[in-house]
């Protein structure tokens, strides 16, 4: 069914047009017999075909033209502007103005019929094309959406990969990121951001797969010389993500690099101090240190949550970023939630 706004300040004329517009079939008319009603309607609604007679009160059928022309998502609406016949400036300054098409009363109905359908198919044509574009933009966001639900999949898969070689679980990857998600909320991060920190947090400690096993698995302390080569993860880490063209990737690689550094030039590999650091390398180095000191493992027993708390407290400008402290104890309800929610024998994805 096709709108058609007519305006026309004769009631003679409003009721001529509106019969020929029925006449057309699958048509409905909206008839205005003053032009300033007429485009507030169309701030609201959006017609098919606009026929308007150029002498009206308050406001012409060419002043009309350009207002309405000047509303969101209006330039390509049909318009068939009514004139005299003596009116020939004034019909060539509406073409020039925006009207597609004119007509000269006394209005002939068969030219009238012809014009009209002629400019119906225009704007049939303009809707298939829209909705077809609409379409089609769907289609991309969901083969878009499939593509990142996939590259997520292998993100989780590559981070536990990493994940079975280490003493952790699973679950930890899971809750760290969650965790940097609540701190970079509480750093007032816009959303999208929030979200590519928590895809890209799991890849924290990928580097760990290139750590030969009698370091990573040893029991015991390490020796200066193991401790050393340990370190060597986070750039092995950066090395395997950088320079990707995925966003979460490049992010990854970012977090691998930088997460161990410490906000007073003491951390590894850089030596980089405050913000210096990347901002997602200083709030997943809170999220780490928090899941790693409250989670238990085959060689040391969960701290506390006082414990860990006092102990990010403690490390405000010395290990951790102070705001990045501060984000996540002023998230403590969202904390709790992702311990209860993400259990060590428990892995969902993300």
């Amino acid at each position: 069914m096709h709108t058609v706004l007519i305006i026309d300040d004769s009631e003679i004329n409003l009721t001529l047009i509106k019969a020929l517009v029925l006449k057309l079939g699958d048509c409905q008319p909206v008839l205005f017999d003053n032009p300033l009603p007429a485009l507030d309607w169309c701030r609201e609604h959006v017609p098919d075909l606009v026929i308007v007679d150029y002498m009206m009160p308050d406001m012409d059928g060419l002043r009309f033209i350009g207002a309405f022309r000047a509303l969101h998502g209006r330039d390509e609406i049909p318009i068939l502007m009514i004139t005299a016949n003596n009116q020939k400036d004034v019909r060539y300054e509406a073409l020039l103005g925006g009207a597609n098409d004119y007509l000269t009363k006394p209005i002939d109905r068969v030219e009238f019929s012809a014009r009209a359908r002629n400019m119906l198919s225009l704007r049939q044509g303009q809707k298939f094309l829209a909705d077809r574009a609409r379409h089609l933009g769907e289609l991309v966001e969901a083969r878009t959406q499939e593509i990142r639900e996939r590259e997520r999949e292998l993100i989780f898969r590559i981070s536990r990969a990493a994940e079975f070689r280490d003493p952790e679980t699973g679950a930890h990857i899971q809750r760290m990121a969650y965790y940097s998600q609540i701190i970079a909320h509480g750093l007032d991060l816009d959303a999208a951001t929030q979200k590519l920190i928590l895809e890209a947090a799991p890849m924290h400690d990928v580097g760990k797969i290139g750590i030969p096993d009698y370091i990573l698995l040893k029991p015991g302390k390490l020796t200066p010389e193991e401790f050393e080569v340990m370190k060597g993860h986070a750039r092995l880490g950066h090395e395997l993500l950088k320079e990707s063209r995925s966003e979460i990737l490049c992010a990854g690689a970012t977090i691998a690099l930088s997460h161990h550094e410490k906000y007073d030039g003491s951390g590894y590999p850089n030596q980089l101090k405050g913000p210096a650091i990347p901002l997602f390398g200083r709030i997943v180095a809170v999220a780490d240190v928090f899941d790693a000191l409250t989670s238990e493992r085959p060689y040391k027993r969960a701290w506390p949550l006082e414990e860990a708390v006092r102990y990010l407290e403690e490390g405000r400008g010395g290990h951790f970023d102070p705001l990045c402290v501060e984000a996540l104890l002023a998230g403590w309800d969202a904390v709790l939630d992702i311990r209860q929610r993400f259990r060590d024998e428990e892995v969902p994805m993300i």
